[in-house]
């Protein structure tokens, strides 16, 4: 004789709970932290070896513009550019940057051509006397950095320049 789905199921349920009443309840355990021991200190690191001291920069070129009307060297700006050609020559290490600058009047693209010119006339000027033309850098900047921002010919004349800077190495 087959025993009856039912009585089966009921069998297992009731052996399940007679399992489950014998077994003892395990008490709530409360977890307790362990004590946060602090890192040990990092342990400062080793100073950096000292390092030589950069060469010093040369000084600046001492007359640092030469004016212009056009892009022609006026006999003014020629005796600033020979003062500026001894300085150079006595420094031969040094690099120099000419910039061209113009006055506001005038469009971008005819001031920026027109620093062009202006720079590269000063750069020919020192290169006919002596100096190398690795040495020399020349950019324009047009009507972009004036010295003076007064709309008057005695400002636009300042800012119609060639300016010098020295380059590092």
């Amino acid at each position: 004789m087959r025993p009856r789905t039912g009585h089966i199921v009921a069998a297992i349920g009731l052996a399940l709970v007679a399992l489950t009443a014998s077994c003892a309840k395990r008490p709530a355990i409360t977890q307790v932290a362990a004590p946060v021991t602090p890192p040990a200190p990092t342990p400062a690191p080793p100073p950096a070896p000292a390092v030589a001291a950069p060469a010093p920069a040369p000084p600046s070129v001492p007359v640092p513009a030469a004016h212009f009307d056009k892009s022609d060297i006026r006999p003014d700006a020629a005796r600033t550019l020979d003062t500026n050609l001894d300085w150079i020559k006595s420094n031969p290490t040094a690099l120099i940057l000419i910039e061209g600058h113009c006055n506001e009047r005038g469009t971008n693209a005819y001031n920026l051509a027109l620093g062009d010119r202006r720079a590269k006339a000063t750069r020919d000027y020192l290169m006919a006397r002596g100096v190398t033309s690795e040495r020399i850098t020349v950019i324009s900047y047009g009507e972009e950095r004036p010295v003076c921002i007064e709309r008057n010919e005695s400002c636009w004349a300042k800012n119609r320049r060639a300016h010098f800077l020295t380059k590092p190495r």
